[in-house]
């Protein structure tokens, strides 16, 4: 999962929040980091989920 941090930048996993609602088998997440200090709140992006097809809303979980 996510590695330790040597700073204020981290690893965050953003999840589908369309794909969990839908019921399709699979999950859509991504890899990505923030600046912890500058983000304090959790990130709120949107990406394309390849089941869906479309792009949706993801949200880091965790």
């Amino acid at each position: 999962m996510a590695k330790k941090a040597k700073g204020n930048r981290i690893q965050v996993i953003l999840e589908c929040t369309e794909h969990k609602t839908s019921g399709m088998p699979g999950t859509s997440r991504y890899i990505t980091t923030k600046n912890r200090k500058n983000t304090t709140e959790r990130l709120e992006l949107k990406k394309y989920n390849p089941v869906l097809r479309r792009v949706t809303v993801h949200k880091e979980i965790k």
